[in-house]
Formats: C-alpha cells, sequence, structure tokens
C-alpha cells in the first residue's frame, strides 16, 4: 500500500511539517509518495533529498533571527519585493540540488500558474527550482519563469496538495492542514476592527476553506495548533516542530486503524 504525505502552505507554521514526519517515521508509517505546498515543498523536499528528517530539523534549528532576515535581503521590484537568489543559495547549500524524479520517497512540489490558476506539479527537474517556484509567495517573493510560464505559491491552488498525492498513485493520504482552524480576533466589538484586522482575517478565511475543500478527499487529516504562528518562529522553530509532534502523537491510534483496516 503506498501512502501518501500531503503537507500544506502555511509559513512558519509548516515547521510543525518537521515534528510530524518524525512521529510517523518512528512509528513505522513510511510515505512513499510526498506532495508539498510552499513551506510543505521545502519541509518535504528536504527531507526527500537528505532522507533524514532529523538533519531537516537540524538546520531548522541552526539558523538565528539575523541569518533568516539576511536570507530573506534580496530586494527587487520585479514583480515581488525579494528576488529569491538568496533563498535558492540557502537551498542549495543547506539541502542539495537533485533530480526530482530520483527521489525516494516520490516527491511532487507544487506551484501554481500564473496565467491559468491552475496547480503546476514537478514531476522532474530540479529540485531547488520546484521548491523555489512552490514557495513564491505573491508580491513578496518574485515568481519563477520555467518552461514558458510563470510560477507562483503552490498555495494559492492547492493548500493542502491531496489531489496532486491521490493522482500520483497513493492509495492511503494524511494531509496536514495547517489553516484547520481560524485565527481569534482579539477585538471582541465589530466597531473596533480595524482595516488591518478586516484584511488578515479575510484572507485567513480565504486559507481556511481552501485548505478544508482540499482535505475533503484525505484519509486522515492532521491539522495542528499554529494559528498563532507568526513569521518570527522561523528563528525559534523549536516550540512549532513539538506541536507537529504533539498532534501527530494524538491521531496515531486513528491512523494507525485505518491502516490496519486496509491490510
Amino acid at each position: 500500500m503506498r501512502i501518501g504525505l500531503a503537507l500544506g502552505s502555511g509559513g512558519p507554521k509548516g515547521l510543525a511539517h518537521i515534528g510530524i514526519i518524525k512521529v510517523l517515521l518512528n512509528e513505522g508509517i513510511l510515505p512513499s509518495i510526498i506532495t508539498g505546498s510552499s513551506i510543505g515543498a521545502l519541509i518535504g523536499g528536504a527531507y526527500a533529498k537528505l532522507g533524514d528528517i532529523e538533519e531537516v530539523e537540524k538546520i531548522a534549528k541552526s539558523y538565528d533571527m539575523k541569518t533568516v532576515l539576511t536570507v530573506l535581503f534580496d530586494p527587487t521590484l520585479k514583480m515581488g519585493l525579494v528576488r529569491g537568489k538568496k533563498v535558492v543559495d540557502f537551498i542549495e547549500k543547506n539541502i542539495g540540488d537533485a533530480e526530482i524524479s530520483t527521489l525516494v520517497p516520490k516527491f511532487f512540489p507544487v506551484a501554481t500558474n500564473f496565467n491559468n490558476g491552475e496547480p503546476y506539479v514537478f514531476e522532474r527537474g530540479s529540485l531547488v527550482t520546484g521548491i523555489r517556484a512552490s514557495i513564491s509567495v505573491p508580491i513578496f517573493f518574485e515568481p519563477v519563469r520555467h518552461n514558458g510560464l510563470l510560477l507562483m505559491d503552490g498555495g494559492l491552488s492547492q493548500q493542502v496538495p491531496v489531489r496532486t498525492a491521490k493522482e500520483k498513485g497513493a492509495d492511503f493520504v494524511i494531509a496536514v492542514n495547517l489553516y484547520g482552524k481560524l485565527s481569534e480576533t482579539p477585538y471582541r466589538k465589530i466597531s473596533r476592527v480595524n482595516f488591518y484586522r478586516i484584511f488578515s482575517n479575510s484572507i485567513d478565511i480565504l486559507q481556511y476553506n481552501l485548505a478544508r475543500e482540499n482535505c475533503r478527499d484525505a484519509d486522515i487529516v492532521i491539522a495542528p495548533d499554529v494559528q498563532d504562528i507568526g513569521w518570527d518562529y522561523f528563528w525559534k522553530p523549536s516550540e512549532v516542530i513539538e506541536r507537529g509532534e504533539k498532534i501527530a502523537l494524538e491521531k496515531l491510534p486513528e491512523i494507525k486503524k485505518k491502516l490496519n483496516a486496509l491490510k
């Protein structure tokens, strides 16, 4: 039976993917197909290339605020604020490049075709290019030009790439939804809700609904408690990784029960 693992988008919330993968592997639940959008592509690709989730965790914990901000300080005004060259250098230095089609487990980073809004799934080619395209958050990162297409963040089309995991042959899909809960607004009175809160919560609602729809066909949905995680957690990842471990341990009985029923 081919187990698929669909890792959702969500910026630093996605550090929880590390903890979830650790628990699954420790319990002998080995995915043979991994799909990832945005941060899910970065974590999933790192694991598929390195073959060691402990090494991925070590890399995540090795960078402080100054280093992270240095990697992101790569200004441009061409369709985004960040050119992304330093991010590519970071991926090549810490993970290395590889031909996607040779990776074990099989790995499929998901980006979004800017021209038609459809998912673009990398089945072959450079791992670094696939990850860089998948993490191209609109306005923040400059999109990636690839095979005559303009590619952006995978979360725009598949917040949680369950469908891609199924299409690539997974018989049983475990989905990780980083937007399983809506953030609670600190404003209790409608009259006190400001412009920023309206904008922020609207984006959260869009992500919540898209992720929920994406997960409908998953066999198991893991939704870590990460709605309060902000961008500063990129340089303090331990708590987010631990939250991933916690929810994965809670879901283990359900996962094992469903897997055993299919044997």
